[in-house]
């Protein structure tokens, strides 16, 4: 949890942003011993900030580096047993996590390097999911992750928050990073929780620091996005853990100063040219923030919103929420046509995502031998346990299997010409035809 901090603190002692993340490890490894036989220290980061300083000294003796950087070092800290004096200052190591992640999101490095770097630091992320973030092979974030670090140290990149000129270029990729760890945190990609709020709150944190670092409406409408979407968070899991989803979340529960000071805050993310990228999908969540019931959301604005979100940044998942508020909206049969568009394209197709709403959409049809398969599919596919507790609920309440099924996507009853009934059907009444003898028009489950 407090991994980036202390690494960011570490940077800035040392100015070797590669040596600072080898010290945090060597950290940890060392409190995995020690706490086992001492105990958890008063001050866990305190302690792990303290043993990471002594590494750095050791290092600079084992090099023979007694410059004016070792004396400052060694000056500032007691070689004793760690004691009260070494207290956390989570007031300077906030400022340590923002500038790690504006070294990280450097203009030397390609943006998917930035972000990949940025959420392994900074979020805590495994190279798995972030991956699962961007839907590529777990090697080739390993591969960007390590190319990152080696080109930041071969340019002797500084351990500092930018000047206000340079921020401009890099803003755009901190942005993205703080909304990928929220993502993250919002809703875990792997593990057996279905939220990691304490990521999810970091999140939240870093993004009021950028507004008060750089007021700009992009800044205002990715912190009302936060807000907006965590004032959910308190209805999402019931007692025992378990997913609660929108349909039947308590929205007494939500928490009503979040939706203040997220709506507050989509007030400032307008720019002459109207909203950007976080701010109109903060104008979505407030869409379900101020909706007393699901029946009661503005589904067709929301459909607009998705839209213009989807021309402002082409993307299949936003295609496919834009598909989800489309049945919201007018039903399940045009979000299916929408949904098999973007499984035509072949995207998406190693995720639960698109599995999951085609299963629902199918569901609502009546057409339960499909809504099956794709439900079962995207068990397989999602990795979060919690998660796939939801849809293995979904599966089960799915009528039983053996019955027929008429199935609108087939030819028609070649008695009758009869098509679309959904549902099972006994027999057509227009040509007597029973639905065991209508080989083109019915299918056994």
């Amino acid at each position: 949890m407090e991994s980036a901090r202390i690494v960011g603190a570490l940077a800035r002692y040392t100015g070797d942003f590669s040596l600072a993340e080898d010290l945090a490890q060597e950290a940890i490894a060392e409190a995995l011993v020690s706490w086992a036989v001492d105990g958890v220290p008063a001050e866990p980061t305190g302690w792990l900030l303290t043993t990471g300083r002594r590494r750095a000294i050791d290092a600079f003796r084992r090099r023979g580096a007694r410059d004016e950087r070792y004396a400052l070092l060694a000056r500032d800290l007691d070689e004793a047993t760690p004691g009260p004096d070494a207290l956390f200052d989570a007031d300077a190591i906030d400022d340590d996590v923002l500038a790690l992640m504006f070294v990280s999101c450097h203009p030397l490095l390609s943006k998917e390097a930035q972000i990949a770097l940025t959420l392994r630091l900074v979020g805590g992320l495994t190279t798995a999911e972030i991956a699962n973030a961007f839907l590529v092979p777990v090697a080739t974030i390993q591969a960007r992750i390590t190319r990152a670090k080696k080109t930041l140290a071969a340019a002797r990149v500084p351990f500092a928050v930018p000047e206000p000129d340079e921020r401009h270029v890099r803003l755009g990729s901190v942005l993205q990073v703080v909304y990928l760890i929220f993502t993250e945190g919002s809703s875990a990609t792997s593990g057996e929780d279905w939220m990691r709020t304490d990521v999810a709150d970091e999140a939240r944190r870093l993004a009021r620091s950028l507004v008060a670092l750089s007021p700009q409406p992009e800044v205002f409408g990715l912190l009302a996005l936060l807000e907006l979407t965590a004032a959910r968070f308190p209805a999402r899991l019931d007692a025992d853990g378990r997913a609660i989803l929108l349909d039947d979340q308590d929205r007494q529960l939500w928490d009503r100063s979040a939706i203040h000071r997220g709506r507050a805050a989509l007030v400032q993310a307008s720019s002459p040219r109207g909203l950007g990228y976080y701010g109109l999908q903060a104008s979505i969540a407030e869409c379900h923030a101020v909706a007393s019931s699901v029946a009661e959301t503005d589904w067709p604005r929301i459909v607009l919103l998705y839209e213009a979100l989807g021309r402002l940044a082409p993307s299949p998942v936003i295609e496919l929420n834009r598909a989800v508020a489309v049945a919201m909206a007018t039903g399940p049969k045009a979000a299916l046509q929408l949904i098999d568009a973007i499984s035509a394209r072949g995207e998406l197709a190693g995720t639960h995502l698109l599995r999951t709403v085609r299963g629902e959409l199918l569901t609502r049809l009546g057409r339960t031998t499909e809504a099956r398969a794709e439900w079962m599919r995207a068990a397989e596919l999602c990795s979060n346990a919690a998660e796939r507790a939801v849809i293995e609920q979904k599966l089960g309440a799915l009528p039983a299997p053996n019955r027929l099924e008429f199935r609108e996507t087939e030819r028609e009853c070649p008695g009758c010409e009869s098509r679309g009934l959904g549902g099972d059907v006994a027999d057509h009444p227009e040509c007597g035809n029973r639905t065991d003898n209508i080989r083109d028009g019915c299918r056994a489950e």
